[in-house]
């Protein structure tokens, strides 16, 4: 991983390799590279930032109409300009670019090395070049088949061979790619807003499939070289939505589309004088469903959390949350009587996707809930709820989640009305509640200017506590989550019932402490645990709803009163503006934390 792009036609291939990975420098990485072909491969590459690379590129000959492109997020070696991408093969004839993990690199270094093929590099995809070179016999596309075939684990490959000018092989197993289609040109890339300077036409690639890329076409075939005719997807959302339009970063701006975002969500799908649609879910699709799991990762698994609640309260179908890549090896009792939720933003999370594979061999129905339209999640799930947040550039997820929600409430509200386990009134109660989350949205948004005042102080600490009860647990995960990603200081949620089950050994003086409420009925429970942290010392800060603020808080933000299943979309919004705030305050890169990427493809 992280980010790929390719391009054959006839323009400099360089400064659409560098506007393509910067579009994808949302996703995250910690090196980069380009390799262009003219008479010969050459490479350019850097650890560190696409400025780097830039001025290193400044210096060489990176002329050439051919070319190949990655940032890279370290798994096997070092963030260094040797262990980034492009990947040569010994002789320098192949150059490759890789997303994913090949777990046999091992045995297939071993197996090269003993037929005299050399490495530089400690990474695993470097097996990859001199493996499709081993197999070379004169036919690119037949070499990359061969190679791909003794290929174990998941990668997106794309490929060039200095003997084949004019041309780039592809081929996706388990990560995503698409390709380009501009009349004399052709591109390739891990993600749509890499290419949306350049076309709106693309296709989409199923596993195991390989494209031969010409600048006059684009050619699919099967393992058995057998073509493949695939309709064209033409993308529609617009290519202003991925840019920061005045906002300082990403982030801030994506905090201030989620009222937009909810509303977007929540249009045609919530109204008060018709009944609940969930896009392509019937109710003869869930009649015999008697227990539900949502899978998901990181945030996604948090709004999983929120959805668990919903559904059992408004339907009382039991519902297991699970974390994606500890599901499948716990082997799961899973069968056709079962519905699988995934979440997941970019709908190609390596370990969501094995989730999915796992329930439909099983014989499972699958739902999956993603903001990418054509991602491989919405392609292989039974059904889909496109969440309609937009592109989402921040490394950090903000209007994704709050849109999963949106998903998750919606869902329990079909099941509720299909299953009659709520009457027509109760529904409009939900429905109208549902409504009116984007005003409320607002009106949390009217505290930014505090928490901005109040984050600075936050600037010092090392450790913070996040504490809540029912769903303001799940929104303190969440809050915690997104605090440690983008600041880089330690943060723990805990349940607030938890806290004197060895946490509060932690509190001391000043010890700083986020306390969300905005549940009535669980207010004197919450209120005793602030008040057990605040004997100690503890510097709380609550985040509560109108009527339930009245502790003895340092620092308080209010929230609007609100139907109480609903107030985790609206609770999360000041959690994440005091990340954010923090973050910027500290001088530190808010759209691309270290370590961390956007769309995970690896498991």
């Amino acid at each position: 991983m992280c980010g790929i792009v390719g391009y054959v036609g006839g323009r400099q291939a360089a400064p659409i390799l560098f506007d393509g990975l910067e579009k994808l420098e949302y996703r995250g990485y910690d090196s980069a590279g380009i390799a262009v072909f003219d008479e010969k491969i050459k490479v350019c590459k850097v650890k560190g930032r696409l400025a780097n690379l830039r001025e290193a590129a400044q210096k060489t000959d990176v002329s050439g109409t051919t070319g190949i492109g990655h940032t890279r997020w370290a798994t096997h070696g070092e963030p260094s300009g040797v262990n980034s991408h492009p990947h040569l093969s010994s002789d320098g004839t192949i150059a490759v670019v890789h997303n994913g993990i090949i777990e046999n690199y091992e045995e297939l270094r071993e197996m090269l090395i003993s037929k005299g093929y050399t490495f530089r590099s400690e990474t695993d995809t470097e097996v990859i070049p001199n493996l499709i070179s081993l197999c070379y016999k004169g036919d690119l596309l037949d070499a990359v088949i061969d190679a791909s075939k003794q290929l174990r684990g998941s990668y997106a490959i794309c490929v060039m061979h200095a003997d084949e000018p004019g041309k780039m092989i592809a081929v996706r197993k388990d990560s995503p790619l698409i390709i380009g289609l501009k009349d004399d040109e052709k591109f390739v890339a891990s993600d749509i807003p890499a290419l949306l300077k350049q076309t709106r036409s693309v296709y989409l690639l199923e596993d195991n499939e390989y494209v031969v890329l010409k600048a006059k076409s684009a050619r699919i075939f099967t393992e058995d070289k057998e073509e493949i005719s695939r309709n064209i997807f033409n993308v529609t959302f617009d290519h202003s939505a991925a840019e920061k339009a005045g906002y300082d970063h990403f982030m801030i701006k994506e905090i201030h589309e989620q009222s937009k975002a909810v509303r977007d969500t929540l249009t045609g799908r919530i109204s008060m004088d018709k009944k609940v649609s969930f896009d392509m879910l019937d109710k003869k699709d869930i009649e015999n469903i008697n227990k539900i799991y949502i899978v998901a990762c990181g945030t996604a698994y948090h709004a999983g959390l929120v959805g668990k609640t919903a559904i059992e309260k408004l339907t009382k179908i039991p519902v297991e949350t699970d974390i994606a890549s500890e599901f499948r090896y716990r082997d799961p009792i899973i069968d056709k009587n079962n519905l699988l939720v995934i979440v997941s933003q970019s709908g190609e999370t390596a370990d969501t996707l094995a989730a999915l594979r796992l329930a439909k061999s099983k014989g499972a129905k699958v739902l999956a809930i993603t903001n990418v339209v054509g991602s491989t999640a919405s392609r292989e799930a039974d059904f889909v709820f496109y969440t309609h947040a937009g592109p989402e550039i921040a490394v950090a997820s903000t209007k994704a989640y709050t849109t999963q929600l949106i998903a998750m409430y919606t869902l329990a509200l079909f099941l509720a009305e299909s299953r009659e386990t709520l009457s027509q009134a109760e529904i409009d109660i939900y429905k109208q509640g549902l409504l009116e989350i984007p005003d409320k949205i607002d009106e949390v948004m009217k505290t930014e200017e505090q928490i901005a005042k109040m984050s600075i102080d936050l600037t010092k600490e090392t450790d913070v506590f996040f504490l809540g009860r029912g769903l303001d647990y799940a929104v303190a995960m969440e809050g915690s989550l997104k605090l440690k990603e983008i600041s880089y200081i330690h943060s723990e949620p805990y349940a607030g019932g938890e806290l004197k089950h060895g946490p509060i050994a932690l509190i001391e003086k000043d010890t700083v402490v986020i306390a969300i409420s905005t549940c009535a009925w669980l207010k004197p429970k919450m209120d005793s645990n602030v008040k057990e942290v605040i004997t100690r010392g503890a510097y709380v800060i609550g985040v509560a709803s109108e009527g339930l603020d009245d502790n003895d808080y340092r620092q308080k933000i209010t929230l609007p009163r609100m139907n109480e299943l609903f107030t985790p979309v609206v609770s999360v919004v000041p959690l994440q503006l005091i990340a954010y705030y923090v973050s910027t305050a500290k001088g530190l890169d808010v759209d691309k934390p270290r370590n961390l990427a956007k769309s995970v493809t690896v498991e």
